[in-house]
């Protein structure tokens, strides 16, 4: 019988929505070349918003001489702070809410407590993204991070929504381990989707599907994925590597992007065999509408609005593979039932061994 929503599960509502923003706006911060609109962090120019007047912005041209300010770019960054803020505000309210009912059945703790910890986490990469000048392996962190973290609050509303039990028909585990590969991979994909991003890396290839007129152009694989490569200290807006680093990182993305295709043309096969039909639409919907963006940005030249959304595509894609990994979840009865009955199992060996020593007959 289903329950209805726990207590919690509107203001983890809430918490899904704004990060559904703030991974927007995040996305609409690094097209816009606005990661630095703001050299310092949590202000901006020392300040706590945008400086506007004349007598703050000459304060703030002497504060930052290297850092000419861009209001447009400035509000860019900001936005997207305050939003973020916002969210972590309302994760911390999710955190109390859960310890102070810890004891009520059906309520997580450990979830909203591991979305507190990874918001602090996501405050400190924003603040390195900034302090450290956009260094790749910081902004990509922060990304994933931001995927994180709208993950655990979608996985944290289908929990405290009631409405979503496990699948009651029996399921193969065979498909519940290709369903949690398939949700790794995915997560692997936006990672380098996220490389491509702070190496500027999207417009490497302008021609689809060849790249430069060629299946396999000119690459340098090693050092666009060389981590140590990247010093700590330059400013790498715009991006560092050269031609063929970009290439390599571009069609590395291509590539992932193919193997994720046909494994979630497999998943979706799959679903359909054992009767979830709803589940393999929506997947292959998602999986649709992300692959026509991801060519609609090289064909068109990376346009704003499509590349914010290609990020937003990326972020349904996974959370569909939530959702169907949270469906095909064991029931924690059957769960229970696994481990009693491995219980009695090793109890109902034979009765007479009893760690080696021979009991007496009768």
């Amino acid at each position: 019988m289903q329950s209805g929503p726990r207590p919690g599960y509107r203001l983890a509502l809430i918490a899904a929505a704004l990060a559904v923003v703030v991974v927007l706006l995040g996305a609409y911060t690094r097209l816009t070349h606005a990661g630095l609109g703001c050299p310092d962090w949590p202000g901006c120019y020392g300040f706590l918003a945008v400086p506007m007047s004349e007598h703050k912005q000459v304060l703030a041209a002497e504060r930052f001489p290297d850092a000419p300010l861009e209001v447009r770019k400035g509000w860019n960054e900001m936005v997207h702070r305050y939003f973020a803020g916002a969210l972590g505000l309302v994760i911390l309210g999710l955190a109390v809410q859960a310890l102070r009912r810890r004891g009520e059945a059906g309520q997580p703790v450990k979830l909203p407590l591991l979305l507190l910890a990874v918001v602090i986490a996501q405050a400190i990469f924003g603040m390195w993204t900034v302090t450290l000048q956009l260094w790749p392996q910081i902004v990509t962190t922060h990304l994933l991070g931001g995927f994180a973290t709208l993950s655990l609050l979608f996985l944290l509303c289908l929990r405290l929504s009631g409405r979503l039990p496990p699948l009651s028909v029996p399921m193969a585990p065979g498909l519940r381990l290709f369903a949690g590969l398939a949700m790794a991979l995915v997560i692997g994909q936006i990672a380098l989707g996220g490389w491509v991003s702070s190496n500027y890396a999207a417009v490497a290839c302008t021609d689809f599907p060849t790249c430069h007129g060629q299946w396999w152009p000119q690459m340098d694989f090693a050092r666009a994925f060389d981590l140590t490569h990247h010093d700590i200290g330059p400013n790498y807006l715009g991006g560092l590597l050269y031609g063929e680093a970009r290439t390599a990182i571009h069609v590395a993305h291509r590539i992932g992007a193919l193997l994720i295709t046909l494994v979630l043309l497999a998943l979706a096969w799959r679903l359909h065999r054992h009767g979830l039909g709803p589940l393999a639409v929506l997947l292959l919907a998602a999986l649709a509408v992300q692959v026509a963006l991801g060519i609609s940005n090289v064909l068109l030249n990376l346009p704003l609005a499509v590349a914010v959304a290609h990020n937003g595509g990326g972020a349904a894609l996974l959370l569909v593979l939530v959702l169907i990994n949270y469906r095909l979840r064991l029931p924690r009865q059957a769960i229970a039932r696994t481990h009693a009955a491995t219980r009695t199992g090793a109890l109902s060996r034979d009765p007479n061994d009893a760690g080696g020593v021979e009991l007496p007959s009768q």
